[in-house]
């Protein structure tokens, strides 16, 4: 049987055992490595992090120095090449797939045939050599080719050139970019920087449809479709869309005639008149479509359902009076509002019908390929190959249909809402009650005591919608629902304790805490401990469920010999809510590799209670944190915190729990070289008056969202021993294993948004 600790009794003391560290060694962050049978057992903070055999990304080659040399088929997959100088040399085929290259001062050089497939070439600068910005006489800068790649200020076939007009290349403006964005041909689909839409969710990356019966169906107004058939939701008629590729839903009805009239719309070939007509119980209603609203995405997907992939090539407006008075119109029209992922106007929001009288009418000018414009002419192209005007990317409306006009942007025009992952929202997005942006930015003025309220009889509750029932109301609905099955990221208010705590800011700035600062008995909710045969040398995080992350240099397979302490405050004692719960099952990541720390994570799999489906009893004390799913949820120097029972500034075991604020900081090729591998990441500060140290191995790296929603956003691995500058601490990225930890715990278990 699992019990609580009571706190009049103490746990068994921990010893500390001092490692001796050869100099120049980096040091773990914890006090005792194991490693599993398969694995070397010798000390790895002895050795030089070496990865024989290993994939070596981010490869550094600086300063090489040619003099009257030919550097043909310089070659570096992966790599990043700064500084290389070349007096006098012909740089002809210098191959750089997949690699940065920058900085390339060349004097008197032949930049002929310079490829870099897939990669980033800045700042050419040569005397006699490439001029910035011109092809010149006595500059060779002809084919200087970058498929998929950068080539700023140069002249480059296939390339991405900044701010210039060349042939073949995609353009940018001081809205659109980077171009290292672009190359990435990002979607809506595309889920490591946009949520995907309830009836989908992320796997790898990509947004993929659901099957209709894994949509919810509580609260949701009953659909009619196409076929007559009635779904039970929104949200279900749109899956089918989804994996049909075929317009499935009519109308909203609780009542799917066989003989029923069904949703229809056209656009007409000559005017571009859009009409559509709406089933209104065993009648339908033909309506024109109101100016109010109308704009590209909703003419894209007038467009799509006429049989055009691509939409629309214009979206506008005409004086209803202008138009041929010898056929007969209706007079009245409804406003429509689409998002651009509808396969059909029957799913947008549609409302407000009104007597056109004097008013203008909306028309679409559908896509042709025969009146597509030149690469020349063209001011972006889509990821589906449409081409539209750089003057409407970064705007918040889809005007590619896919959404790839607005995945990459340096800011909004507009009045659209930026992002911070790069994507641009409609102004209307902002506190509509829908989370957009990945760290909820767009809702953080919200108020939330503004309900949501299911549509009643056919007819929506919401005052802005009175005609008809409105697909972004439904959406929303299926949104709170799917966020509400997972409760995480939230820590317990009313016992995190009654003594108040600095506030985890941008502004706040604890002075030398390597060990961090005292943490209230109940504070950090989702920290555990690993006891080990009665020995505290590691941490971890409980992410809900039977599950806690941890790093896998803390564990080995031997489940019996862990057990995992909650809500434990001092190390060597318990209190009142202290819970002690045995592993049934550990499963360390299969490509971990000791000498390296790569891929340096493990699961726990935590025993159930006795005849109980649960492991960890209900407990106020304890919350579990959010996993994140992308690496595009927090940027470089956002403020995060980190915490453990590790050494403190003095050098000295702690003996409480502490915390400590660290920023993200990028690029830590520049400080570990090539020991830094894929799925690490760094923070502390570059001053080493804050980092983990020995004991916090394992122990989580907790970021917070605009909503205050906190995820796991790194593990504590290893680092240059603790607090020293230059040199910070070094985690394991915990999204870059989204999917290995989604397929060990399923989708419940992981995530609030995205699944």
């Amino acid at each position: 049987m699992r019990w609580i600790v009571l706190c009049l009794f103490g746990l068994f003391p921990v010893l500390h055992s001092e490692r001796s560290v050869p100099a120049g060694t980096k040091e773990l962050k914890n006090e005792q490595i194991h490693t599993s049978p398969a694995f070397s057992t010798a000390d790895p903070a002895a050795n030089s992090r070496v990865a024989t055999g290993g994939v070596v990304t981010s490869y550094v080659e600086t300063g090489n120095t040619e003099t009257g040399n030919t550097g043909t088929s310089n070659t570096g997959t992966g790599g990043v090449e700064t500084g290389n100088t070349g007096t006098g040399n012909t740089g002809t085929g210098n191959t750089g797939t997949g690699g940065v290259e920058t900085v390339n001062t060349e004097t008197g050089n032949t930049g002929t045939s310079n490829t870099g497939t897939g990669g980033v070439e800045t700042g050419n600068t040569g005397t006699g050599g490439v001029e910035t910005g011109n092809t010149g006489t006595s500059n060779t800068g002809t084919s200087n080719t970058g498929t998929g790649g950068v080539a700023t200020g140069n002249t480059g076939t296939g390339g991405v050139e900044t701010g210039n007009t060349e042939t073949g290349v995609v353009k940018t403006d001081e809205f659109l970019g980077p171009p290292e964005c672009l190359n990435k041909k990002r979607t809506r689909a595309s889920c490591d920087v946009n949520f995907c839409s309830p009836w989908e969710r992320c796997i790898d990356g990509r947004c993929t449809c659901k099957p209709p019966y894994l949509c919810p169906t509580e609260s949701g107004s009953p659909v009619c479709g196409r076929d007559h058939r009635r779904y039970r939701s929104y949200c279900q008629a749109m899956a089918l869309s989804c994996r049909t590729g075929r317009p499935t839903m009519s109308h909203f009805s609780t009542s799917c005639d066989a003989d029923g009239p069904t949703f229809k719309s056209s656009v007409d070939r000559d005017s571009g008149l859009v009409k559509i007509s709406i089933p209104d119980g065993t009648r339908e209603e033909e309506l024109l479509v109101c100016k109010t609203l109308w704009d590209m995405a909703s003419a894209n997907v007038a467009c799509r359902e006429e049989g055009e992939p691509r939409g629309a090539a214009a979206a506008a407006a005409v004086p209803y009076v202008s138009l041929n008075a010898t056929v007969r119109l209706p007079s009245r029209c409804v406003s429509v509002r689409c998002q651009g992922y509808e396969s059909s106007l029957a799913e947008c929001v549609i409302h407000n019908k009104e007597n056109v009288r004097n008013g203008w009418v909306a028309t679409a000018t559908c896509y042709q390929a025969e009146a597509e414009p030149t690469k020349d002419e063209c001011g972006f192209v889509c990821a589906n190959n449409k081409c539209v005007p750089l003057s409407r990317t970064c705007d918040g409306v889809d005007d590619c249909g896919d959404r790839s006009d607005e995945m990459c942007c340096k800011k909004c025009r507009n009045q659209a809402f930026r992002c911070s992952s790069g994507v641009c929202l409609h102004k209307e997005s902002v506190s509509d009650g829908t989370i957009d942006c990945l760290d909820g930015a767009d809702e953080k003025n919200h108020k939330s005591d503004k309900k949501v309220e299911p549509s009643v009889r056919g007819r929506s509750s919401r005052t802005d919608n009175p005609e008809y029932i409105s697909p972004k109301n439904e959406l929303r609905l299926s949104r709170v629902f799917l966020e509400s099955q997972v409760s995480c990221g939230i820590p317990n208010s009313t016992t995190v304790g009654a003594e108040t705590t600095e506030e985890r800011g941008r502004s706040s700035r604890i002075k030398r805490v390597v060990g961090g600062e005292e943490a209230n008995p109940m504070q950090i909710q989702w920290q555990v401990a690993l006891d080990e045969n009665n020995k505290i040398n590691c941490g971890g995080a409980y992410i809900g469920g039977c599950w806690v992350l941890t790093a896998a240099h803390c564990v080995r397979p031997s489940p019996s010999a862990f057990r995992v302490k909650f809500s434990l405050w001092k190390k060597t004692e318990a209190q009142h809510t202290t819970d002690i719960v045995p592993v049934e099952e550990i499963r360390i990541h299969p490509n971990y590799v000791p000498l390296t720390y790569e891929n340096d994570i493990a699961l726990l799999k935590l025993k159930k209670l006795d005849l109980m489906d649960f492991c960890v009893e209900e407990n106020p004390a304890i919350s579990a944190v959010c996993v994140p799913w992308s690496q595009h949820q927090f940027q470089i120097n956002h403020t995060c915190s980190i915490s453990g029972w590790g050494r403190t500034a003095d050098g000295q075991a702690a003996r409480v729990l502490r915390w400590a604020n660290v920023s993200l900081i990028g690029s830590c090729e520049r400080f570990y070289g090539e020991r830094f591998k894929p799925g690490m990441m760094c923070a502390g500060d570059l001053d080493g008056d804050v980092d983990s140290c020995q004991g916090d191995s394992g122990g989580p790296l907790v970021c917070q969202d605009q909503l205050g929603v906190s995820y796991l956003w790194g593990i504590v691995s290893w680092g240059e021993r603790c607090g020293v500058a230059n040199f910070p601490g070094v985690y394991t990225q915990v999204s870059h294993y989204f999917e290995w930890i989604r397929l060990h715990t399923g989708w419940p278990a992981v995530t609030r948004f995205n699944s």
